[in-house]
Formats: C-alpha cells, sequence, structure tokens
C-alpha cells in the first residue's frame, strides 16, 4: 500500500509539471533592420507589468585588446555588474548615464567591487583613458530578455501564457529613435515575433 502512494504522488507531479510547463511557452524573436539584413546584439524582452525580483543576479563586462566585452549587455534591474580589466594597461571605466552614473577610475584587474544596476534605462560605458572603447547596457524590468546573435535572432524561455509588450532596442537608436514595440499574446506554439527596425544597419 505505501508504495502506491508514493505511486500515485508521483503521478499527480508529473502532471502538475506537465501542467506548468504548458501554460509557459519559450519565444523566437526575429529581428531585422529597414532592408530586412539581420540585426545582431538587438536587446529583446518582454513585459506585462508584474516583473519578478531578481535574486543575487551578477553579469560580467571584461576589458580586452582596449574593447569592452561584449558590446551590448542586458541584465534586469537589480543586476550586478562586474568590469574586470584584463588587459595589460589601465583603463578608467565610467558612464553619465541618467539610468546609472558611476567611475572606476584608473585600474587594472579586478574592481573591489561590482556595480549594482538597480534603475531601468540605457547605460552607455566609456573609458576615460581610451576614447575608442564604448558598451552599451540595457537595464529591464523582466526576466524575459534575450540578445540578438548574428542572425539576428534570440530565445526566450519559459514565459508564462498572457498579454505582454514585447520591446525591442539596439544602439543605433541612441541618436534618439524610440523603443520598437508590440503588443502580443504568448500562448503555446506561437510560432515567431518578426520585428522590423526602423534604421538601415550598414
Amino acid at each position: 500500500m505505501p508504495h502506491n502512494k508514493k505511486f500515485q504522488q508521483f503521478i499527480v507531479t508529473v502532471i502538475l509539471s506537465t501542467f506548468i510547463l504548458s501554460a509557459q511557452a519559450s519565444q523566437l524573436v526575429q529581428v531585422v533592420d529597414s532592408a530586412g539584413q539581420a540585426v545582431p546584439d538587438a536587446v529583446v524582452y518582454f513585459e506585462n507589468g508584474n516583473a519578478e525580483k531578481t535574486k543575487s543576479a551578477s553579469a560580467e563586462i571584461q576589458q580586452k585588446d582596449k574593447k569592452f566585452m561584449p558590446l551590448v549587455t542586458v541584465v534586469q534591474t537589480g543586476t550586478a555588474i562586474n568590469f574586470p580589466n584584463n588587459d595589460t594597461v589601465r583603463h578608467h571605466a565610467y558612464s553619465f548615464s541618467p539610468a546609472k552614473s558611476f567611475e572606476l577610475k584608473l585600474y587594472a584587474g579586478k574592481p573591489e567591487a561590482p556595480i549594482l544596476f538597480d534603475k531601468s534605462g540605457t547605460i552607455v560605458v566609456g573609458c576615460n583613458i581610451h576614447d575608442q572603447m564604448l558598451a552599451y547596457i540595457q537595464v529591464v524590468d523582466t526576466p524575459y530578455f534575450a540578445k540578438t546573435d548574428a542572425n539576428g535572432k534570440a530565445s526566450i524561455l519559459s514565459i508564462p501564457n498572457g498579454k505582454y509588450t514585447l520591446k525591442t532596442w539596439h544602439y543605433k537608436q541612441m541618436g534618439g529613435g524610440a523603443l520598437s514595440e508590440q503588443i502580443v499574446n504568448i500562448k503555446e506554439d506561437n510560432g515567431t515575433f518578426n520585428v522590423k527596425l526602423g534604421f538601415k544597419l550598414n
């Protein structure tokens, strides 16, 4: 009898797990420019006003070969980002962006503490020593985000079904271009959401 009870509990667990998974979806987003060319390093994210809080999340933007790597980073609000200097020269990383202003004065190696990004928005990071060095951070109020690959595609896993605003951002919009937004309804087997941005990549 105890074995039967354990088996019944196992079946209930499987059914519940299946139900939860069926109420979530993995979404593919394809981003192209005004000429239909794939756009890499575009940030895509789904918002519905019910964002989960970040739990001890962290990320890293390194300095190597006098470049920030990666060029574009997307994180959820409340994420701490490390800025290790892996070059043989010292750097002075900084940002004057309204969403996060900070300075890591002339240093080598790993700073003592990461920078906490506790407000959503776009942050442009530069180096006070090497003007050509730039990085972009997009901080979003949702856990459902990704960055497009070389083919302009991004996959976002485990999004609960419901109505969302799909937002797309690219650093070429820094000149004043608005975010691309569209209202979408997440259901199982939604297929691919296509986004066409209002600029030409090249």
